[in-house]
Formats: structure tokens, C-alpha cells, sequence
């Protein structure tokens, strides 16, 4: 019993895995599309296109899912996808910004509040919550790409305001309305991309105790689940 158990242990969280790999292709594949389809079907002329594919690369999204993506930007049938922004506050009044990228806005909008109902927060109206952010573009790259000092000197040469060094990564900020001028002159150094994206950064990060922070991420984790969201932003803090 005791070896049945410890499988079917194993076998939830493997399933558990499968699952979050499979919810995570879907978003990009959809990001994918709506980038082919709002641009040239070419990610080295579509800069939005080049960075959804390097994100899909990123998280080992097989090439066929990649080019099927692509492939379905063509179809006439498919469903238009809108970007919208939601904003409210979670429990113990984390501010969050949610992005959402979405072909029914009335199911979207009713699924996302009921989220936010059934963990005590509260759906605001637009402006409600992004004065605790500021918008700038994120570019992240792998800590091998590059020598961190030769990363450093060459950022400030291309206009970008800032790079932090994680465990794992850089992560450079920028103006959102220059971030793909930064990245294409990245491309000359660097060759393989995390994510380049916007970002709502926040400006002053809530620090919550054991048991407050778990609902948080409970509740951040219940959005990142929905079909329609395709990012989360919030201003926790959060536990390294």
C-alpha cells in the first residue's frame, strides 16, 4: 500500500505538472497567433512575433506547436482575441493588474470577478489599482548568455534604464515604448531570450506575514489558472 500510495503521489503531481506545461503552451500558442495575425507572419519584421516564439522557445514549446500557432493566424473562422486590463485588490489589499487575452469579454469579466469575490478582494474599474505600478518593458536573458559586466557597459550604451541580477537571469528595464529598439540591438550580443514583454513593476511591494501571504498566492495562483489571463501582476512580496 505504502509503494501504491508514493506513486499515486508521484502520479498526481506529474499530472499536476502536465497540466500547468499544457495551460502554459496554450497562452503562448494564443499569444502566437494574435501577434501573426495583428503583424507579418515573419518574426524578423514582427518584433511581437519574434518575441512570442523566443518566450515559447523558452519554455521547450515544441517547433510544430510553434508554426501551428502561426498556421492557425490565417484561418478566416478563428476568433478575434481582444487584450483587455483588469484591476482590483486581493486579499489583505494586494493591488493587481491582470491581462487577459480574451475572444468573450462578458466571460472573462464575470470569471475574474468571481475569483476575486470568492477570496475577499474586490474588481475595480481601470486606474484603480495601476497608480501602485509603473509600466516598463522587461527583457529577460539567461545568465550564461553574457558576461554580467559586458551586459552592464552595453545597456547603458542602447538606452536601457536598468539591469538587475537574479539567481538565474538579467532582467533590463526600459522605456515601453523603446523596448523592441533595446532588444533588437541586444540581438547582436545575445542569442537566446527569455521573455520580452511590459511589465507593471510595482512601486512599493506589500510584505504580509506566513499565513496572509499563502492566501495571496493562492489567490494569484486561482487567476493564473483562468483560460483568458494571460499575466498576473501584483505588489507582494515576495518570500525568496
Amino acid at each position: 500500500m505504502a509503494g501504491h500510495s508514493h506513486w499515486a503521489g508521484i502520479k498526481h503531481k506529474k499530472d499536476r505538472v502536465d497540466k500547468l506545461r499544457s495551460k502554459i503552451f496554450s497562452k503562448l500558442s494564443r499569444e502566437i497567433t494574435v501577434a501573426a495575425k495583428l503583424g507579418d507572419k515573419d518574426p524578423e519584421i514582427n518584433p511581437r512575433l519574434r518575441s512570442a516564439i523566443q518566450s515559447a522557445r523558452s519554455a521547450n514549446m515544441p517547433k510544430d506547436n510553434i508554426q501551428r500557432a502561426i498556421d492557425k493566424s490565417q484561418i478566416s473562422g478563428e476568433a478575434n482575441y481582444e487584450q483587455i486590463r483588469y484591476e482590483g485588490f486581493g486579499p489583505h489589499q494586494v493591488a493587481c493588474i491582470i491581462i487577459a487575452l480574451t475572444d468573450n469579454k462578458n466571460r472573462s469579466a464575470s470569471s475574474i470577478r468571481t475569483i476575486f469575490q470568492k477570496n475577499g478582494g474586490t474588481l475595480g474599474t481601470q486606474g484603480s489599482a495601476s497608480h501602485n505600478f509603473n509600466q516598463q518593458g522587461v527583457i529577460k536573458i539567461p545568465l550564461g548568455e553574457i558576461n554580467e559586466t559586458q551586459l552592464f557597459d552595453f545597456i547603458i550604451e542602447i538606452g536601457a534604464n536598468d539591469c538587475i541580477t537574479y539567481k538565474n537571469y538579467y532582467e533590463i528595464h526600459c522605456e515601453k515604448e523603446n523596448i523592441y529598439n533595446v532588444k533588437k540591438k541586444l540581438e547582436s550580443k545575445v542569442s537566446n531570450f527569455i521573455s520580452t514583454d511590459l511589465e507593471w513593476l510595482p512601486i512599493n511591494k506589500l510584505k504580509l506575514g506566513k499565513n496572509h501571504y499563502d492566501e495571496v498566492i493562492n489567490f494569484l495562483d486561482a487567476l493564473e489558472e483562468n483560460d483568458d489571463i494571460q499575466k498576473v501582476f501584483s505588489n507582494l512580496e515576495y518570500e525568496v
